[in-house]
Order: structure tokens, then sequence, then C-alpha cells
């Protein structure tokens, strides 16, 4: 038994081989299997593996994102696995689980990688059926499904589970009915995809639906289904809860829109959510303090302006550049350059165009909805390189 180890960063990778590996033939699979907190379910894992996998075809590569020893665990069992293993544990999470299977895609070697989650209710033993398919049919992807004849899902929970994962599949399948028409079930997290047919660079993976990000971005012409009852989990806690729901639902609507667009909407939200401090701003300075209604509206307009800057904010978290100040006083300008060039715009259409004060509200609104948008998505919040997005993991 060899045991190597190098440290890519972020993170660090062991890999541990058995003494006859030969590190110049390709194999015909590498398993690729994300973790976080599966210590528990390690050891069983490997062992089904191995009983079901020629050793010489297989690569086994866990991306770990565990906050406890699960990656330790790892590399301690695969010293007595006969199957070649590789634990890559990240530091940096990027993407959540979708993004540790992409990172295993990088590293993977074999002419199919097959993506299965390590707490067992993908049972191992499906793995050679999902190649043996493909190699079959002639397929790019083949999709283990728990929806189609003789596939269940017996391992959801509770009758919530089930209807959310129904309700998400049905969901997802409306909103792409070009690309994921011919699956049954989007949301699997237990598919073989064949490596050339495979465009890594094209994936942003946000949380668990790896399988949907793949269908929808690189359509892959052949795909086929194998059919398989979803387990039991056999140890620890399902990560599945609210947050990594809305996170789909993110997830979804960005893939369906663009993120572009999908941004243009949040600001076009908040923007209308600034009408309420803005009324009540006005409604408080005028007719309770008694202040003159045209400085009352000026003065409200700073207090939507800050409403809609901590929304913002939010909204475009992952793309902060420089200071909070900074970015606060560039709003502001904006905001306030915006009402000031607006009212003689209005005025330009209603004397000269004579369009009627209504329609030219709207124009003037819609016109500066647009300029305001570009400048906070190319100017104010300007995207940036991620973490780590540079770094490529040596094999």
């Amino acid at each position: 038994m060899t045991v190597t180890t190098a440290r890519p960063t972020p993170g660090w990778t062991r890999i541990v081989w058995p003494a006859e590996y030969r590190s110049d033939r390709t194999p015909r699979q590498t398993l690729i299997i994300p973790t976080f907190n599966e210590r528990d379910n390690i050891a069983l894992l490997l062992s089904r593996l191995a009983a079901v996998l020629p050793a010489r075809d297989t690569q086994i590569v866990f991306v770990d994102d565990s906050t406890d020893d699960t990656a330790e665990v790892i590399a301690a069992a695969a010293t007595t696995c006969p199957i070649p293993v590789r634990v890559h544990h990240r530091l940096n999470r990027t993407g959540g689980l979708g993004g540790a299977v992409v990172e295993g895609m990088r590293i993977a070697e074999g002419e199919w990688i097959v993506v299965m989650d390590a707490d067992l209710q993908h049972p191992p033993e499906m793995v050679p059926n999902l190649v043996a398919a493909g190699l079959r049919d002639g397929a790019d992807l083949v999709v283990a499904t728990r929806y189609a004849t003789r596939g269940g899902r017996a391992g959801l929970s509770n009758g919530l589970r089930r209807w959310v994962s129904q309700g998400s599949t049905t969901m997802a399948r409306l909103l792409f009915p070009a690309a994921l028409g011919r699956i049954s079930d989007p949301m699997s997290g237990f598919f073989a995809i064949r490596a050339s047919s495979l465009e890594v660079a094209g994936l942003q993976p946000q949380g668990f639906k790896i399988l949907m990000e793949l269908a929808v971005r690189t359509r892959p012409p052949r795909v086929v289904e194998v059919p398989y009852e979803f387990q039991s989990r056999y140890a620890g806690e399902s990560k599945a809860d609210l947050r990594q729901g809305l996170r789909f639902a993110r997830h979804l609507a960005m893939l369906r829109f663009g993120p572009t667009r999908l941004r243009m909407f949040g600001v076009a939200l908040i923007g209308a959510s600034g009408l309420v401090p803005n009324l009540a701003a006005v409604w408080l300075l005028n007719a309770v303090i008694g202040m003159n209604v045209l400085v009352a509206a000026v003065v409200a307009n700073q207090a939507a302006l800050m409403w809609n800057f901590l929304f913002i904010e939010e909204l475009f978290r992952r793309r902060r550049n420089g200071s909070l100040l900074g970015r606060l006083g560039r709003f502001y300008a904006l905001g306030n350059l915006d009402l000031v060039l607006r009212i003689p715009a209005l005025a330009c259409l209603v004397s000269i165009v004579h369009t009627g004060p209504l329609w030219g509200s709207l124009a003037t609104l819609i016109a500066s909805f647009i300029v305001r948008f570009f400048v906070l998505d190319r100017v104010i919040y300007a995207a940036r390189q991620k973490p780590g997005e540079a770094n490529v993991v040596a094999a």
C-alpha cells in the first residue's frame, strides 16, 4: 500500500493507492462522493463498493467539506480498500455539495464519472448497473431514478420530504421542458456521465442539485435511466433544511432567467418596497412635524435610499468591492442624480413631446431604473473573481 500526500490550495489532498495500482492506466469509472460529516458511513460504504467494483478499473474520489474528522476517517479506511482512493478536504466550500462534485470532476481520470452520496441512500451495488447501461445504450448520461417503474423513494424520512421532493421535481421539469423532459428524476444525486461528454468549465453549481445544473447547462445528447430504490440513511443526519430549499429555489430561478435578469428583478422589488418608507417619511415630516411638502419629499427620498441600500447590499453581497462608506456614497450620489435628472426629463416629455403626465412619468421611471441598475451592476457592484476561482487542484 502506497500513501502520498499533496497540499493544493485551498485544503489538502491525500491519495491511497494499492501496491499493484498502475498510474498509467485509465480507469473505466471514477466515483465522486461529496462528504459533509459522514464519518460513520465510510467503512461500510467502501466495503460495499469494493465488493461490487473491479479495483483495477475504478477510482474513488471523496471531496470533503466536513467540520469533523471525516477526511481523516476516509484516509484511514482507504488503507484497507483494494480500490485507489483520493480524499480532498476543502477549506473553501464554494458552491456547497454541487461545488464539491464539480471539484471532484476536475480531479477524475475515469472514462465514466459516477456521482453518489456517502450516506448509503444510494445503493453501492447499483454503480456497475449505471456504467453498464451507459455502455450498452451508448448513453452520455445515465440517471438513477426513484420515479420510474421499479424505482422507489422509501428512504425519504417522512411525507413532507416526499412532497417537497416531488414538488421540486415537477417545478424543475416545468421550467426546463427541453433539458429535463427526458429525465424523470432531475433531483437525483446518483448518476453516471461519460467524461468525454462533460463540460466542467460551464458549470456554476449552488447547493445540492448538481444533476439539474449539469443537464440544463450541458444538454447531454443521449440520456437513459435506471430505476433504483432510494434507501434510508445509514448513519448521521440529513443536510436538507429550509436554507438548502431557498438556495435551490434561487438556483432554479438563476438557471431559468440568468443572473443578470434575476438581479434586475431583485433591484426592482427593492425599489418598489422603498415606496413604503418614502411615503411614511413624507407623512411624518409634513403632517406631524409641519415641514414644507417639497422639503419633506427631498428628505423622505434620502430615507428611502437608505432603505434600498440596505437590501441592495444583501442582494449584491458576493460582489461587494471597496469600503462600505464608499459604496454608500456612490449609491446616494446615483439616487439623487437620478432624482435631479428625472424631473427635467419629465418636463421635456410633457411640454415638448406632448406626452401625458402619467405616461411621461412611467417612461422616465423605466429609463431611470434601467440606467440605475446597470450602474449598480457594472460599476458600484462590479463582478470580481471569487476567492479560489483561479486555483486548480493538481492530480
